[in-house]
């Protein structure tokens, strides 16, 4: 059977119109767009991304865990969950546009994506190169739907235990979810801090990349813990971080309130530099410790005697 050609069509560059691109999270997770969410089988919980997600955007939009969103403040009434009962979800499945048609939604979660790769699919055939193609049409339909209704549709995976793998290539499934991806965020513990799970972004082909950043988890609830010093490759191979710098800043702060009632800010910063301290680590660990800056004959003094314990 003869193959039918098809016409070449050329698009020129100068007739492409550029697009501000928004954020539900920055740089992390944006609007018309594919996000995925990557951990270690067994540690990528839902709510954990999610509450991240809820503590870090300026609208908290959340996870099917009840409990633990209402003690975050969330309000269930604007978070929806597609009833499965009758029939299982795919990544094309209609109902997935009819939802965000109906509930207008900003944030789609599909978690985890490998329970939504349909009939044709299964785990262990999709990482076949043969259904690469397959794969491939599915993100493209979901990229699709996040386009049309500036969307950001985040896609929950697992990664598997092979050490020494390149992250893109640790996801339990096909190369493609990562490679439609515009942002990949990995979600890991923290080795040596049982509480602690690090979030560190793997990709981002729209801006550049988030400083990683960590939040605890303990019988109280979620709690946000903001920047972290750590790096992917910690995180996938379980080694504790050489150091975490918020605190050490924490640390240089209260050492320096054992002899100083206050201090020129200059001054602090420029011993937080020598120990490698960045000057944001610097600014939130003082928002943390509750140190209050003051102008004394335009010069800024921090007032270390008010340090929160």
């Amino acid at each position: 059977m003869e193959e039918t050609k098809t016409e070449l069509q050329l698009i020129k560059l100068s007739e492409i119109q550029s697009q501000e691109v928004s954020w539900l999270w920055f740089p992390f997770i944006p609007y018309g767009k594919l996000t995925n969410g990557e951990g270690l089988d067994g540690e990528m919980k839902l709510a954990e991304p999610l509450n991240v997600i809820y503590q870090s955007a300026e609208d908290g939009l959340a996870d099917t865990v009840k409990p633990r969103l209402e003690q975050a403040g969330a309000d269930c009434e604007k978070i929806s969950v597609i009833d499965e009962k009758i029939k299982s979800l795919s990544m094309i499945d209609e109902r997935l546009e009819e939802a965000v048609i109906k509930t207008g939604a900003k944030l789609l979660i599909l978690d985890p994506i490998q329970a939504y790769l349909g009939g044709s699919m299964d785990n262990e055939q999709i990482q076949q190169a043969g259904l690469a193609n397959e794969a491939r049409d599915m993100t493209k339909k979901l990229a699709a739907l996040a386009e049309k209704y500036q969307c950001a549709i985040v896609l929950v995976g697992h990664m598997n235990k092979a050490a020494g793998n390149k992250a893109a290539y640790r996801g339990m499934g096909s190369i493609d979810f990562f490679a439609v991806a515009r942002s990949v965020l990995l979600v890991g513990r923290v080795e040596g801090e049982e509480n602690i799970r690090a979030v560190v972004q793997i990709k981002n082909n729209l801006a550049a990349f988030g400083h990683p950043k960590a939040f605890a988890l303990s019988e109280d609830g979620f709690r946000w813990l903001g920047d972290y010093e750590i790096t992917a490759d910690e995180v996938l191979g379980g080694i504790a971080p050489k150091a975490n710098k918020m605190e050490q800043a924490k640390r240089l702060l209260r050492e320096l309130a054992e002899t100083n009632n206050a201090m020129q800010s200059n001054e602090i910063f420029n011993l937080a530099d020598e120990q490698g301290i960045s000057k944001r680590t610097l600014e939130n660990a003082k928002k943390e410790l509750g140190i209050r800056a003051k102008r004394i004959n335009n010069t800024w003094y921090w007032e270390l005697d008010k340090i929160r314990q």
